[in-house]
Protein backbone atom coordinates (compact mmCIF):
# COMPACT_ATOMS: atom_id res chain seq x y z
CA UNK A 1 0.00 0.00 0.00
CA UNK A 2 1.47 3.83 -0.97
CA UNK A 3 2.44 5.81 1.99
CA UNK A 4 1.62 9.28 2.49
CA UNK A 5 2.24 11.60 -0.62
CA UNK A 6 4.10 14.92 -0.15
CA UNK A 7 2.52 18.16 -2.32
CA UNK A 8 3.75 16.54 -5.64
CA UNK A 9 2.56 13.23 -4.97
CA UNK A 10 5.52 11.41 -4.47
CA UNK A 11 5.11 8.87 -1.76
CA UNK A 12 7.47 9.48 1.79
CA UNK A 13 8.59 6.30 2.18
CA UNK A 14 9.32 5.75 -1.11
CA UNK A 15 11.33 9.17 -1.35
CA UNK A 16 13.19 8.61 2.00
CA UNK A 17 14.53 5.26 1.07
CA UNK A 18 15.86 6.45 -2.34
CA UNK A 19 17.54 9.52 -0.11
CA UNK A 20 18.86 7.34 2.19
CA UNK A 21 20.11 5.11 -0.88
CA UNK A 22 21.85 7.75 -2.71
CA UNK A 23 23.54 9.23 0.73
CA UNK A 24 25.16 5.65 1.75
CA UNK A 25 25.80 4.98 -1.62
CA UNK A 26 28.37 8.19 -1.32
CA UNK A 27 29.27 7.88 2.22
CA UNK A 28 29.54 4.55 3.31
CA UNK A 29 33.46 2.45 2.58
CA UNK A 30 33.07 1.13 -0.62
CA UNK A 31 31.81 -2.00 -0.44
CA UNK A 32 32.13 -5.49 -3.10
CA UNK A 33 31.71 -4.58 -6.82
CA UNK A 34 32.07 -0.57 -6.53
CA UNK A 35 35.29 1.39 -6.52
CA UNK A 36 36.24 3.91 -4.70
CA UNK A 37 35.01 6.44 -6.65
CA UNK A 38 31.96 5.45 -7.82
CA UNK A 39 28.51 7.34 -7.00
CA UNK A 40 25.09 6.69 -7.29
CA UNK A 41 23.27 9.38 -8.88
CA UNK A 42 19.58 9.53 -9.37
CA UNK A 43 20.17 8.54 -13.28
CA UNK A 44 22.69 6.11 -12.52
CA UNK A 45 26.74 5.09 -11.20
CA UNK A 46 29.46 7.45 -12.20
CA UNK A 47 33.53 6.82 -11.41
CA UNK A 48 35.14 9.88 -10.78
CA UNK A 49 39.33 10.35 -10.72
CA UNK A 50 41.10 10.23 -7.58
CA UNK A 51 43.58 13.26 -7.50
CA UNK A 52 44.31 13.30 -3.92
CA UNK A 53 48.15 13.32 -4.84
CA UNK A 54 48.12 16.31 -6.91
CA UNK A 55 45.19 18.48 -5.91
CA UNK A 56 43.88 16.79 -2.49
CA UNK A 57 40.76 16.62 -4.51
CA UNK A 58 38.45 14.05 -5.68
CA UNK A 59 36.74 14.49 -8.83
CA UNK A 60 33.16 13.27 -11.53
CA UNK A 61 33.63 15.75 -14.53
CA UNK A 62 31.23 15.08 -17.10
CA UNK A 63 28.15 14.28 -15.20
CA UNK A 64 25.11 14.37 -17.47
CA UNK A 65 22.35 16.39 -16.05
CA UNK A 66 19.94 16.25 -18.99
CA UNK A 67 19.83 14.59 -21.93
CA UNK A 68 21.45 16.11 -25.26
CA UNK A 69 18.87 19.08 -26.38
CA UNK A 70 19.14 17.16 -30.15
CA UNK A 71 16.80 17.07 -32.96
CA UNK A 72 13.13 17.20 -31.42
CA UNK A 73 14.67 18.48 -28.10
CA UNK A 74 16.38 21.44 -29.71
CA UNK A 75 14.94 24.30 -28.11
CA UNK A 76 13.16 22.91 -25.57
CA UNK A 77 12.94 22.69 -21.77
CA UNK A 78 15.60 20.57 -20.72
CA UNK A 79 14.43 16.58 -20.63
CA UNK A 80 15.80 14.21 -17.19
CA UNK A 81 18.63 12.04 -18.82
CA UNK A 82 17.96 8.72 -19.96
CA UNK A 83 19.04 6.47 -16.77
CA UNK A 84 22.16 3.82 -16.66
CA UNK A 85 22.89 0.99 -14.94
CA UNK A 86 26.73 0.42 -15.74
CA UNK A 87 28.67 2.87 -14.00
CA UNK A 88 29.48 5.81 -16.59
CA UNK A 89 33.30 7.27 -16.88
CA UNK A 90 33.07 11.01 -15.59
CA UNK A 91 36.89 11.21 -15.63
CA UNK A 92 36.99 14.40 -18.28
CA UNK A 93 35.44 17.15 -19.13
CA UNK A 94 31.92 16.78 -21.92
CA UNK A 95 32.26 18.77 -24.87
CA UNK A 96 31.17 22.62 -24.83
CA UNK A 97 28.18 24.11 -25.71
CA UNK A 98 28.13 24.78 -29.09
CA UNK A 99 29.21 28.51 -30.24
CA UNK A 100 31.51 30.64 -32.44
CA UNK A 101 34.78 30.58 -30.85
CA UNK A 102 36.24 33.60 -29.75
CA UNK A 103 38.61 34.79 -27.43
CA UNK A 104 36.88 33.21 -24.24
CA UNK A 105 36.23 29.89 -25.92
CA UNK A 106 37.33 26.44 -26.06
CA UNK A 107 39.05 26.56 -29.00
CA UNK A 108 39.27 23.33 -31.13
CA UNK A 109 40.14 20.65 -28.00
CA UNK A 110 38.08 22.09 -25.60
CA UNK A 111 40.36 22.92 -23.62
CA UNK A 112 43.43 26.29 -23.43
CA UNK A 113 45.56 25.47 -25.80
CA UNK A 114 46.68 27.41 -29.03
CA UNK A 115 43.66 26.57 -30.91
CA UNK A 116 42.00 29.36 -28.92
CA UNK A 117 43.76 31.81 -31.38
CA UNK A 118 43.87 29.83 -34.41
CA UNK A 119 40.00 28.55 -34.69
CA UNK A 120 38.50 31.56 -33.99
CA UNK A 121 35.30 32.82 -36.07
CA UNK A 122 34.31 29.09 -36.47
CA UNK A 123 31.97 26.74 -34.99
CA UNK A 124 33.64 24.92 -31.39
CA UNK A 125 31.90 22.33 -29.23
CA UNK A 126 28.84 20.45 -29.43
CA UNK A 127 24.91 20.52 -29.21
CA UNK A 128 25.28 17.45 -26.67
CA UNK A 129 26.74 19.67 -24.13
CA UNK A 130 24.29 19.17 -20.42
CA UNK A 131 26.83 18.06 -18.23
CA UNK A 132 28.19 19.39 -14.90
CA UNK A 133 31.44 19.02 -13.11
CA UNK A 134 32.31 18.18 -9.39
CA UNK A 135 34.79 18.59 -7.16
CA UNK A 136 35.45 17.39 -2.81
CA UNK A 137 38.31 17.32 -1.05
CA UNK A 138 39.87 13.77 -0.94
CA UNK A 139 38.40 12.62 2.59
CA UNK A 140 34.78 11.77 3.60
CA UNK A 141 33.08 14.44 5.10
CA UNK A 142 32.68 14.01 9.13
CA UNK A 143 29.30 16.46 8.06
CA UNK A 144 27.55 17.63 4.66
CA UNK A 145 29.56 20.35 2.87
CA UNK A 146 28.62 23.67 1.80
CA UNK A 147 28.03 23.68 -2.29
CA UNK A 148 29.43 26.17 -4.55
CA UNK A 149 27.38 25.93 -8.21
CA UNK A 150 29.41 28.72 -10.48
CA UNK A 151 27.75 29.21 -14.33
CA UNK A 152 30.53 30.84 -16.34
CA UNK A 153 30.46 33.92 -18.04
CA UNK A 154 31.15 35.24 -21.85
CA UNK A 155 27.89 37.65 -23.21
CA UNK A 156 25.79 33.99 -23.30
CA UNK A 157 27.03 33.39 -26.64
CA UNK A 158 30.66 32.21 -25.52
CA UNK A 159 32.23 30.28 -22.61
CA UNK A 160 33.42 26.34 -21.68
CA UNK A 161 33.40 25.00 -17.81
CA UNK A 162 36.85 23.23 -19.18
CA UNK A 163 38.27 26.82 -19.23
CA UNK A 164 41.04 26.40 -16.53
CA UNK A 165 40.30 29.43 -14.49
CA UNK A 166 37.18 27.41 -13.89
CA UNK A 167 38.39 24.15 -12.27
CA UNK A 168 36.94 23.58 -8.43
CA UNK A 169 39.60 21.87 -6.74
CA UNK A 170 41.87 24.79 -5.08
CA UNK A 171 38.32 26.12 -4.29
CA UNK A 172 36.77 22.87 -3.01
CA UNK A 173 40.32 21.87 -1.09
CA UNK A 174 40.52 25.55 0.33
CA UNK A 175 37.41 25.75 1.92
CA UNK A 176 36.37 22.39 2.45
CA UNK A 177 32.91 22.59 -0.17
CA UNK A 178 31.80 20.69 -3.31
CA UNK A 179 32.32 22.70 -5.89
CA UNK A 180 30.08 22.66 -9.30
CA UNK A 181 30.46 24.04 -12.37
CA UNK A 182 27.79 23.61 -15.22
CA UNK A 183 27.67 23.72 -19.17
CA UNK A 184 24.75 25.36 -20.56
CA UNK A 185 23.19 26.19 -24.13
CA UNK A 186 24.60 29.43 -25.48
CA UNK A 187 23.80 31.97 -27.96
CA UNK A 188 20.97 31.22 -30.17
CA UNK A 189 20.50 27.90 -28.56
CA UNK A 190 20.22 29.60 -24.95
CA UNK A 191 17.77 32.51 -26.08
CA UNK A 192 15.82 32.16 -29.02
CA UNK A 193 12.05 33.64 -29.18
CA UNK A 194 10.61 32.31 -32.67
CA UNK A 195 6.62 32.30 -33.04
CA UNK A 196 7.24 29.10 -34.94
CA UNK A 197 8.82 27.47 -31.71
CA UNK A 198 5.55 28.23 -29.70
CA UNK A 199 4.00 25.40 -28.03
CA UNK A 200 1.37 26.36 -25.20
CA UNK A 201 4.29 25.07 -22.39
CA UNK A 202 5.31 27.76 -20.27
CA UNK A 203 9.13 27.18 -20.10
CA UNK A 204 9.31 26.14 -23.95
CA UNK A 205 7.55 28.76 -25.00
CA UNK A 206 9.52 31.62 -23.04
CA UNK A 207 12.60 30.98 -25.39
CA UNK A 208 15.21 30.78 -22.15
CA UNK A 209 16.31 27.84 -22.70
CA UNK A 210 19.92 28.85 -20.75
CA UNK A 211 18.25 29.57 -17.86
CA UNK A 212 16.19 26.11 -17.87
CA UNK A 213 19.73 24.63 -18.30
CA UNK A 214 20.76 25.98 -15.13
CA UNK A 215 17.99 24.76 -12.88
CA UNK A 216 17.63 21.54 -14.41
CA UNK A 217 21.35 21.18 -12.99
CA UNK A 218 20.17 22.56 -9.99
CA UNK A 219 17.52 20.18 -9.83
CA UNK A 220 20.64 17.41 -10.06
CA UNK A 221 22.49 19.05 -7.41
CA UNK A 222 19.81 19.33 -5.00
CA UNK A 223 19.02 15.53 -5.85
CA UNK A 224 22.52 14.45 -5.47
CA UNK A 225 24.29 16.36 -3.35
CA UNK A 226 24.49 14.04 -0.74
CA UNK A 227 25.82 10.95 -2.41
CA UNK A 228 29.29 13.34 -3.28
CA UNK A 229 29.25 14.88 0.67
CA UNK A 230 27.09 18.25 -0.18
CA UNK A 231 24.47 19.89 1.77
CA UNK A 232 21.20 20.08 -0.50
CA UNK A 233 20.24 22.94 1.68
CA UNK A 234 23.48 25.08 2.02
CA UNK A 235 23.71 25.54 -2.14
CA UNK A 236 24.98 28.97 -3.29
CA UNK A 237 24.74 29.78 -6.73
CA UNK A 238 27.45 32.07 -8.48
CA UNK A 239 27.60 33.47 -11.65
CA UNK A 240 30.11 35.97 -12.80
CA UNK A 241 29.26 38.03 -15.78
CA UNK A 242 26.82 36.90 -18.35
CA UNK A 243 26.67 33.83 -15.61
CA UNK A 244 25.73 36.73 -12.78
CA UNK A 245 22.81 38.21 -15.10
CA UNK A 246 21.42 34.63 -15.30
CA UNK A 247 21.90 33.88 -11.20
CA UNK A 248 20.38 36.98 -10.54
CA UNK A 249 17.32 35.71 -13.11
CA UNK A 250 16.87 32.63 -11.79
CA UNK A 251 16.96 35.07 -8.15
CA UNK A 252 14.16 36.82 -9.54
CA UNK A 253 12.19 34.30 -11.69
CA UNK A 254 8.79 33.87 -11.29
CA UNK A 255 8.81 30.16 -12.08
CA UNK A 256 10.96 29.47 -9.04
CA UNK A 257 9.07 32.14 -6.82
CA UNK A 258 5.88 29.70 -7.34
CA UNK A 259 8.00 26.23 -6.06
CA UNK A 260 7.35 24.87 -2.31
CA UNK A 261 10.99 24.72 -1.72
CA UNK A 262 14.10 26.89 -3.42
CA UNK A 263 17.11 25.14 -4.60
CA UNK A 264 19.41 27.43 -3.96
CA UNK A 265 19.92 28.84 -0.42
CA UNK A 266 22.79 31.60 -1.31
CA UNK A 267 23.54 33.59 -4.25
CA UNK A 268 27.29 35.11 -5.58
CA UNK A 269 26.99 37.72 -8.34
CA UNK A 270 30.15 38.75 -9.54
CA UNK A 271 30.77 41.86 -12.07
CA UNK A 272 26.70 41.52 -13.40
CA UNK A 273 23.50 43.17 -12.85
CA UNK A 274 19.80 42.66 -14.20
CA UNK A 275 18.44 46.22 -14.82
CA UNK A 276 16.08 47.35 -17.69
CA UNK A 277 16.65 50.53 -19.01
CA UNK A 278 13.70 52.06 -17.03
CA UNK A 279 15.72 51.86 -14.28
CA UNK A 280 18.84 53.23 -15.54
CA UNK A 281 20.50 56.26 -15.66
CA UNK A 282 20.35 58.10 -19.44
CA UNK A 283 22.93 55.91 -21.32
CA UNK A 284 22.64 53.12 -18.57
CA UNK A 285 23.45 49.82 -20.89
CA UNK A 286 20.67 47.38 -19.06
CA UNK A 287 20.42 43.89 -18.88
CA UNK A 288 17.33 43.37 -19.86
CA UNK A 289 15.93 44.23 -23.28
CA UNK A 290 12.06 44.44 -24.42
CA UNK A 291 10.50 41.06 -25.53
CA UNK A 292 9.90 42.47 -28.64
CA UNK A 293 13.58 43.43 -29.17
CA UNK A 294 13.91 39.55 -28.62
CA UNK A 295 10.78 38.02 -31.15
CA UNK A 296 12.38 40.34 -33.91
CA UNK A 297 15.50 38.91 -33.52
CA UNK A 298 13.62 35.27 -33.52
CA UNK A 299 11.95 36.31 -37.15
CA UNK A 300 15.10 37.72 -38.49
CA UNK A 301 17.15 34.46 -37.62
CA UNK A 302 14.28 32.31 -39.47
CA UNK A 303 14.28 34.56 -42.38
CA UNK A 304 17.84 34.50 -43.09
CA UNK A 305 18.32 30.95 -42.29
CA UNK A 306 16.17 30.33 -44.97
CA UNK A 307 17.66 32.85 -47.47
CA UNK A 308 21.48 31.25 -46.60
CA UNK A 309 19.89 27.69 -47.31
CA UNK A 310 18.45 29.40 -50.80
CA UNK A 311 14.97 28.42 -49.53
CA UNK A 312 13.89 31.98 -50.44
CA UNK A 313 15.74 34.68 -52.12
CA UNK A 314 14.96 37.31 -49.92
CA UNK A 315 13.34 38.23 -46.26
CA UNK A 316 10.09 38.82 -48.42
CA UNK A 317 10.10 35.75 -49.40
CA UNK A 318 11.14 33.99 -46.53
CA UNK A 319 8.33 35.66 -44.56
CA UNK A 320 5.82 34.08 -47.44
CA UNK A 321 8.00 30.84 -46.92
CA UNK A 322 7.35 30.90 -43.30
CA UNK A 323 3.28 31.64 -43.64
CA UNK A 324 2.27 28.61 -46.09
CA UNK A 325 4.34 26.05 -43.84
CA UNK A 326 2.69 27.20 -40.84
CA UNK A 327 4.51 26.78 -37.47
CA UNK A 328 5.15 23.33 -37.17
CA UNK A 329 6.46 22.46 -40.50
CA UNK A 330 9.03 25.99 -40.27
CA UNK A 331 9.69 24.41 -36.87
CA UNK A 332 10.73 20.90 -38.14
CA UNK A 333 12.62 22.95 -40.91
CA UNK A 334 15.11 25.04 -38.34
CA UNK A 335 15.44 22.08 -36.27
CA UNK A 336 16.92 20.00 -39.17
CA UNK A 337 19.46 22.59 -39.99
CA UNK A 338 22.71 22.04 -38.42
CA UNK A 339 24.35 24.02 -35.79
CA UNK A 340 26.79 25.50 -37.61
CA UNK A 341 24.91 27.08 -40.62
CA UNK A 342 22.41 28.72 -37.82
CA UNK A 343 26.04 29.95 -36.45
CA UNK A 344 26.81 30.96 -39.76
CA UNK A 345 23.81 33.23 -40.21
CA UNK A 346 24.51 34.76 -37.04
CA UNK A 347 27.81 35.48 -37.92
CA UNK A 348 27.60 36.81 -41.34
CA UNK A 349 23.76 37.95 -41.29
CA UNK A 350 22.68 38.93 -38.06
CA UNK A 351 25.30 40.49 -36.77
CA UNK A 352 25.21 43.26 -39.59
CA UNK A 353 22.19 43.96 -38.35
CA UNK A 354 23.17 44.15 -34.26
CA UNK A 355 21.20 40.70 -33.68
CA UNK A 356 24.17 39.01 -32.69
CA UNK A 357 23.94 39.17 -28.99
CA UNK A 358 21.90 36.68 -26.43
CA UNK A 359 20.32 37.51 -22.97
CA UNK A 360 17.60 36.01 -21.09
CA UNK A 361 14.23 37.08 -22.28
CA UNK A 362 11.72 38.92 -19.73
CA UNK A 363 8.59 36.38 -20.83
CA UNK A 364 7.19 37.07 -17.72
CA UNK A 365 7.37 33.56 -16.34
CA UNK A 366 11.14 32.17 -15.89
CA UNK A 367 12.20 35.90 -16.36
CA UNK A 368 10.40 38.29 -14.42
CA UNK A 369 9.43 41.38 -17.01
CA UNK A 370 11.20 43.50 -15.06
CA UNK A 371 13.49 41.94 -12.32
CA UNK A 372 14.39 45.23 -10.60
CA UNK A 373 10.68 45.59 -10.13
CA UNK A 374 9.87 41.95 -8.98
CA UNK A 375 12.48 42.74 -6.51
CA UNK A 376 11.44 45.91 -4.88
CA UNK A 377 7.82 44.74 -4.79
CA UNK A 378 9.46 41.23 -2.91
CA UNK A 379 8.57 39.36 -5.29
CA UNK A 380 11.89 37.24 -4.99
CA UNK A 381 13.92 34.41 -3.44
CA UNK A 382 14.99 36.39 -0.33
CA UNK A 383 18.20 34.47 0.57
CA UNK A 384 21.89 36.06 1.77
CA UNK A 385 23.58 37.96 -1.65
CA UNK A 386 27.28 38.42 -2.27
CA UNK A 387 28.37 41.08 -5.38
CA UNK A 388 31.46 41.47 -7.46
CA UNK A 389 32.75 43.92 -8.89
CA UNK A 390 36.53 44.85 -10.37
CA UNK A 391 37.57 48.38 -10.66
CA UNK A 392 38.42 48.51 -14.02
CA UNK A 393 35.70 46.26 -15.53
CA UNK A 394 35.61 48.19 -18.49
CA UNK A 395 39.21 47.66 -19.54
CA UNK A 396 38.71 44.24 -21.09
CA UNK A 397 36.15 46.23 -23.25
CA UNK A 398 37.20 49.30 -24.36
CA UNK A 399 35.90 48.80 -28.10
CA UNK A 400 32.58 50.22 -26.46
CA UNK A 401 33.95 53.79 -26.26
CA UNK A 402 32.51 53.76 -29.67
CA UNK A 403 29.40 53.52 -28.45
CA UNK A 404 28.48 56.80 -27.80
CA UNK A 405 30.66 60.56 -28.61
CA UNK A 406 30.19 61.46 -24.69
CA UNK A 407 32.75 58.03 -24.49
CA UNK A 408 35.08 59.01 -27.33
CA UNK A 409 33.21 57.81 -30.20
CA UNK A 410 35.47 55.14 -31.14
CA UNK A 411 37.33 51.87 -30.12
CA UNK A 412 39.55 52.10 -27.13
CA UNK A 413 41.50 49.08 -28.53
CA UNK A 414 44.24 48.78 -31.63
CA UNK A 415 44.92 44.78 -31.26
CA UNK A 416 41.98 42.34 -32.33
CA UNK A 417 41.37 39.35 -31.14
CA UNK A 418 44.02 37.62 -32.79
CA UNK A 419 46.68 39.55 -32.10
CA UNK A 420 45.68 39.69 -28.24
CA UNK A 421 45.51 35.92 -28.05
CA UNK A 422 49.15 35.76 -29.56
CA UNK A 423 50.46 37.62 -27.72
CA UNK A 424 49.31 36.92 -24.16
CA UNK A 425 50.22 33.05 -25.34
CA UNK A 426 53.53 33.83 -25.58
CA UNK A 427 54.53 36.82 -23.10
CA UNK A 428 57.18 36.78 -20.75
CA UNK A 429 56.03 38.46 -17.61
CA UNK A 430 60.04 38.18 -16.11
CA UNK A 431 61.16 39.79 -19.07
CA UNK A 432 61.16 43.56 -20.26
CA UNK A 433 57.89 44.76 -21.46
CA UNK A 434 57.38 43.53 -24.92
CA UNK A 435 54.67 45.35 -25.47
CA UNK A 436 53.77 49.49 -25.33
CA UNK A 437 50.58 51.64 -24.73
CA UNK A 438 50.68 53.03 -27.87
CA UNK A 439 50.52 49.59 -29.93
CA UNK A 440 46.94 48.59 -27.64
CA UNK A 441 45.60 52.22 -27.17
CA UNK A 442 44.58 54.70 -30.11
CA UNK A 443 46.61 57.92 -29.38
CA UNK A 444 43.06 59.85 -28.73
CA UNK A 445 43.23 57.92 -25.49
CA UNK A 446 46.42 59.05 -24.60
CA UNK A 447 48.55 59.47 -22.00
CA UNK A 448 46.08 57.23 -20.24
CA UNK A 449 45.49 59.14 -17.40
CA UNK A 450 44.39 62.35 -19.20
CA UNK A 451 41.87 63.83 -16.99
CA UNK A 452 37.85 63.15 -19.12
CA UNK A 453 39.08 61.64 -22.11
CA UNK A 454 42.65 59.65 -21.37
CA UNK A 455 41.84 55.77 -21.11
CA UNK A 456 41.33 55.50 -17.50
CA UNK A 457 38.68 57.87 -17.97
CA UNK A 458 36.88 56.56 -20.72
CA UNK A 459 37.43 53.57 -19.07
CA UNK A 460 35.48 54.74 -15.83
CA UNK A 461 32.53 56.45 -17.84
CA UNK A 462 32.00 53.03 -19.45
CA UNK A 463 31.55 51.74 -16.14
CA UNK A 464 29.20 54.36 -14.67
CA UNK A 465 27.00 53.47 -17.48
CA UNK A 466 27.41 49.87 -17.05
CA UNK A 467 28.96 47.32 -14.34
CA UNK A 468 28.55 49.85 -11.62
CA UNK A 469 24.70 50.87 -12.91
CA UNK A 470 23.67 47.56 -12.90
CA UNK A 471 25.22 46.34 -9.88
CA UNK A 472 24.39 49.45 -7.81
CA UNK A 473 20.09 49.14 -9.12
CA UNK A 474 20.22 45.44 -8.08
CA UNK A 475 21.50 46.10 -4.58
CA UNK A 476 19.67 49.29 -3.68
CA UNK A 477 16.80 47.39 -5.05
CA UNK A 478 17.85 44.82 -2.73
CA UNK A 479 18.71 46.78 0.31
CA UNK A 480 14.98 47.98 0.19
CA UNK A 481 13.97 44.42 1.11
CA UNK A 482 16.78 42.68 3.35
CA UNK A 483 19.86 43.36 4.85
CA UNK A 484 21.90 40.14 3.91
CA UNK A 485 23.48 42.04 1.06
CA UNK A 486 26.78 42.44 0.50
CA UNK A 487 29.57 43.39 -1.78
CA UNK A 488 33.62 43.45 -2.94
CA UNK A 489 35.45 45.83 -4.98
CA UNK A 490 38.70 44.02 -6.91
CA UNK A 491 41.53 46.10 -7.05
CA UNK A 492 44.63 44.35 -7.38
CA UNK A 493 46.32 45.42 -10.76
CA UNK A 494 49.89 44.46 -9.71
CA UNK A 495 50.54 43.00 -13.42
CA UNK A 496 53.76 44.31 -15.17
CA UNK A 497 54.07 47.08 -16.76
CA UNK A 498 52.57 48.21 -19.38
CA UNK A 499 49.54 45.84 -19.08
CA UNK A 500 49.16 47.18 -15.32
CA UNK A 501 47.70 50.65 -17.39
CA UNK A 502 46.29 48.79 -20.05
CA UNK A 503 44.01 46.09 -17.95
CA UNK A 504 44.43 47.19 -14.05
CA UNK A 505 41.74 45.24 -12.54
CA UNK A 506 39.88 44.54 -15.31
CA UNK A 507 36.96 41.85 -15.64
CA UNK A 508 37.21 38.73 -15.01
CA UNK A 509 40.68 39.26 -13.18
CA UNK A 510 38.74 38.86 -9.90
CA UNK A 511 38.62 34.82 -10.65
CA UNK A 512 41.83 33.31 -10.59
CA UNK A 513 41.92 34.78 -7.12
CA UNK A 514 38.20 33.60 -6.15
CA UNK A 515 39.13 29.86 -7.79
CA UNK A 516 42.76 29.95 -6.24
CA UNK A 517 44.08 29.19 -10.10
CA UNK A 518 47.19 30.69 -11.43
CA UNK A 519 48.36 28.45 -13.93
CA UNK A 520 47.78 28.41 -17.83
CA UNK A 521 45.35 30.58 -18.75
CA UNK A 522 44.38 33.27 -21.18
CA UNK A 523 45.68 36.52 -19.01
CA UNK A 524 48.02 34.38 -16.86
CA UNK A 525 51.08 35.85 -18.52
CA UNK A 526 50.26 39.39 -18.00
CA UNK A 527 49.14 38.40 -14.51
CA UNK A 528 51.75 35.90 -12.91
CA UNK A 529 54.88 36.97 -11.54
CA UNK A 530 57.40 36.26 -9.25
CA UNK A 531 57.41 39.31 -8.09
CA UNK A 532 54.03 39.76 -7.68
CA UNK A 533 53.25 35.91 -6.09
CA UNK A 534 52.87 36.47 -2.13
CA UNK A 535 50.88 39.20 -2.18
CA UNK A 536 48.88 37.84 -5.24
CA UNK A 537 48.42 34.02 -3.55
CA UNK A 538 47.62 35.81 0.07
CA UNK A 539 44.77 38.06 -1.35
CA UNK A 540 43.74 34.61 -3.40
CA UNK A 541 44.01 33.04 0.62
CA UNK A 542 41.56 35.95 1.86
CA UNK A 543 39.29 36.06 -1.24
CA UNK A 544 38.12 32.16 -1.00
CA UNK A 545 37.98 32.37 2.67
CA UNK A 546 35.50 34.93 2.06
CA UNK A 547 33.61 32.94 -0.63
CA UNK A 548 33.50 29.73 2.00
CA UNK A 549 32.15 31.61 5.02
CA UNK A 550 29.32 32.78 2.44
CA UNK A 551 29.08 29.37 1.67
CA UNK A 552 28.68 27.99 4.88
CA UNK A 553 26.96 31.19 7.00
CA UNK A 554 25.50 32.89 4.12
CA UNK A 555 27.35 35.69 5.50
CA UNK A 556 30.90 36.80 3.80
CA UNK A 557 32.33 38.14 7.57
CA UNK A 558 35.29 35.41 8.10
CA UNK A 559 38.75 35.37 10.76
CA UNK A 560 40.79 36.74 8.72
CA UNK A 561 42.68 39.70 8.43
CA UNK A 562 40.78 42.92 7.14
CA UNK A 563 37.79 44.82 9.16
CA UNK A 564 34.54 43.46 9.59
CA UNK A 565 32.52 43.63 6.41
CA UNK A 566 29.73 45.80 6.85
CA UNK A 567 26.43 45.21 4.27
CA UNK A 568 25.85 46.71 1.43
CA UNK A 569 26.30 49.83 0.45
CA UNK A 570 29.71 49.58 1.84
CA UNK A 571 32.00 47.68 0.21
CA UNK A 572 34.99 45.13 1.19
CA UNK A 573 37.89 46.49 -1.38
CA UNK A 574 40.83 43.35 -1.51
CA UNK A 575 43.93 44.83 -2.89
CA UNK A 576 47.41 43.81 -2.75
CA UNK A 577 50.76 44.84 -2.32
CA UNK A 578 53.79 42.88 -4.25
CA UNK A 579 53.98 41.19 -0.54
CA UNK A 580 50.75 41.29 1.66
CA UNK A 581 47.05 41.97 1.59
CA UNK A 582 45.52 45.43 1.26
CA UNK A 583 41.90 44.31 2.35
CA UNK A 584 40.25 47.83 3.86
CA UNK A 585 36.53 48.70 3.72
CA UNK A 586 34.54 51.05 1.32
Amino acid sequence: MMGPLDRKGRAWPALCAAMLTLCLAGCAAPGAGETAMQRQTTWGPVLGSDDDASTGTWSWKGVPYAQAPVGDLRWRAPRDPKPWSTPRSARAFAPACVQTQRLYGPGLNNRYDETVGSSLGRTVGDEDCLYLNIWTPASRPAAPRPVIVFVHGGSNITGYTADPVYDGAALARHEDAVVVTVNYRLGIFGFLDAKALKTGQREDDSGNFALLDIVKALEFVAANAPAFGGDPQRVTLMGQSAGAVNVYALLSSPMLVARDRPLFQRLAALSGGLSTAATLPPGGIPAVLPAAVWAARGEALVHESLVAAREAVDATQAAQWEAGAGPGRTAVWLRSQPANALLQVVLTRLAARGMAASNPIPDGWVLAQDPIAAVRAGRYLRMPVLAGHTRDETKLFPQLFALSPALGGTSGRLLDDGAVFSLAARYDPEAPPQTTLAQWIPPAYLPVDTPGTGFDARARQLDALWFSAIRDDMLDALRMRQDAVWAYEFEWDRLPPPLDRIFGAAHTFDLPFVFGNFGPSLYARFMVTRANAPGRLALSDAMMRSLGAFARRGDPNDEGPGKAWPAWPSRRVFDADLQRTAIRVR
